[in-house]
């Protein structure tokens, strides 16, 4: 199997296009100029783990929306489960649906995975801050969810003062 490469910070991001709930689809272009992206890999919705991500996530809103930064959440799993996942946690931004596992691949967030001796594909939690240019400027690989999202804000924090 081929080794997974991950883009690493400085490099473009890898565009993307995926169906989103709440509505539509979801562009890594739309937010080129505008905002910066958190964009992060997840395995399931609705697991433990995952879900306190999510809440993470969603606790910290208001201060990712001050910081003119968009939070995006990506799984294989389809619209209808973000859906649920959105409704049961009141998640107050856009989950996307990378079904065929495309983009994960594109972001190295696919990866072998190893439970119980059993050797399986899925979504590696990770995360990627783009900024409003559309370069990536910082890479969570293999992501702890307790600790994860005051790390993300800081970065956000210091990407302000150099924007300042």
């Amino acid at each position: 199997m081929a080794e997974t490469t991950r883009p690493a910070v400085g490099d473009k991001a890898p565009p993307f296009d995926l169906p989103t709930f709440p509505k539509g689809r979801t562009k890594l272009s739309q937010f080129k100029g505008k905002q910066n992206v958190v964009l992060y890999f997840y395995p399931r919705d609705d697991t433990p783990g995952c879900t306190r991500q999510a809440c993470g996530f969603r606790d910290e809103f208001a201060a990712f929306q001050s910081a003119d930064t968009v939070i995006l959440g990506v799984s294989t799993d389809p619209v209808d489960s973000h859906q649920k996942f959105a409704d049961k946690f009141s998640l107050p931004f856009p989950l996307l649906s990378d079904e065929d596992h495309a983009v994960a691949e594109k972001y190295g967030a696919w990866v072998e995975k190893n439970m119980y001796g059993k050797k399986s594909m899925g979504i590696q939690r990770s995360t990627f801050l783009i900024d409003k240019n559309g370069t990536i400027v910082a890479v969570w690989a293999r992501v702890k969810v307790d600790e994860h999202i005051p790390k993300v804000l800081a970065k956000i924090e210091a990407l302000k003062s150099d924007e300042a």
